[in-house]
């Protein structure tokens, strides 16, 4: 008897500890479920799948970066004047004859250089970091508008649409594509030979670990899930470029955060800048990088934009750094710091694109879409706020 009441015991606990993950993952669920019904599956079938993931790729991308800059108590507001600054400097580079390796390259320097820019006046200078990238935003804008006359350029050929809109190769010759489903088992074997490892270490070193049939649970749901993305894909058209740079971006974010010093110290710092600062932590140097990765991640997202628009626009990035905010709200990120995930960003932005998707299938208007994001955010926040303080932290 015992035995049980501890099994159910430690099970409540990793619930209530993991409460937000959960709640993410139930609310997109809810929401596809709900657009399913209101939309007569529309928005579950293969093509509607790979468009989300297309149309909202650069969101999310920018929301792996912004996750980083809001755990250390920050804040960009530039990244939508700069990811047209940077998608018109590609575009030029680009009908100057230079291929698409070096247009990316240099597209995620000058990204950097403006990362580390802001970041010198944030970290450095220790202006506030909502007037920096505030002037930054108004800075960039006035640049794009002056280097591309406020007008579009047009790319010279689809070359630069292929990363945004393009598809890998199909396998097999068939109705359905091999790449995604490979792809997939793929990332399921090296994701629960991970979490095995993980759980072993975990074991070793004498800390706590969920129950093995919760474990089994939680490795064929998210292995489900994967596989179910990847047959999505494989139905339609096959594995979408951008998904592809969406994903790895993703993993080597998500595994910087969680296993390497940078990773902890931009938690510290955003726990407590000023505890980290005693504990040897360089914390401007923290804010200074996480600014400069911030730069680099809107560099990329400027590229997949322009190539999603098959041109460059003064009025692009419209709103992006709205979204991608939301989306780390949404996604579990604390508004004090501190706490949030990769992954639970990408799921926030996942709800906010599923929102968007499904009542552009209902025809209702930007008008409409406007509305509900700004309730699910301020719910979002509110809901931060109200168990930060339930559990003594605020």
């Amino acid at each position: 008897m015992n035995d049980i009441q501890k099994q159910k015991t430690s099970i409540g606990g990793l619930i209530k500890a993991n409460i937000r993950s959960y709640s993410m993952f139930l609310m997109l669920v809810l929401i596809m479920v709900v657009f399913a019904v209101l939309t007569r599956g529309t928005n579950l079938n293969s093509r509607n799948f790979t468009n989300i993931f297309i149309q909202y790729s650069y969101v999310l991308i920018l929301a792996v970066g912004m996750v980083q800059v809001i755990i250390i108590g920050g804040i960009d507001l530039s990244v939508g004047s700069v990811c047209a600054f940077v998608g018109a400097i590609s575009a030029m580079l680009y009908n100057t004859g230079m291929g698409m390796i070096p247009t990316v390259i240099i597209s995620l320097l000058v990204g950097v250089a403006i990362g580390a820019f802001q970041g010198l006046w944030i970290a450095g200078l220790q202006i506030p970091a909502f007037i920096v990238t505030l002037g930054g935003m108004l800075l960039f804008r006035g640049l794009t508008y002056i280097v591309t006359n406020i007008s579009p350029i047009s790319l010279k050929d689809e070359g630069f649409k292929q990363m945004a809109s393009g598809y890998f190769p199909n396998l097999y010759a068939g109705s359905i594509d091999m790449t995604p489903l490979i792809i997939g088992l793929i990332i399921v074997v090296v994701f629960v030979i991970t979490e095995l490892i993980s759980r072993r270490n975990k074991r070793r070193n004498n800390f706590e670990i969920i129950p093995a049939p919760l474990f089994a649970v939680k490795l064929i749901f998210i292995s489900i899930l994967i596989m179910a993305l990847c047959q999505r894909f494989a139905t339609y058209r096959g594995l979408p470029v951008v998904v592809a740079v969406l994903g790895i971006t993703v993993f080597a974010f998500n595994y910087m955060m969680k296993n390497t010093v940078l990773g902890r110290y931009i938690y510290a710092v955003g726990g407590n800048a000023r505890s980290a600062k005693l504990s040897g932590i360089n914390s401007e140097m923290i804010s200074f990088t996480v600014y400069c990765i911030m730069g680099g991640l809107t560099g990329l997202a400027a590229v997949v934009s322009t190539g999603y628009m098959n041109s460059a626009l003064p009025q692009a990035g419209n709103m992006f750094e709205m979204d991608a905010i939301a989306a780390c709200y949404i996604g579990g990120v604390s508004a004090s710091g501190g706490i949030g995930t990769v992954v639970g960003v990408i799921v926030g932005g996942l709800v906010m694109a599923a929102i968007n998707n499904g009542m552009s299938l209902m025809n209702l208007g930007a008008h409409w879409q406007y509305v509900v994001k700004a309730v699910i955010l301020l719910l979002a926040v509110f809901y931060d706020v109200y168990t930060r303080r339930k559990s003594g932290l605020g």
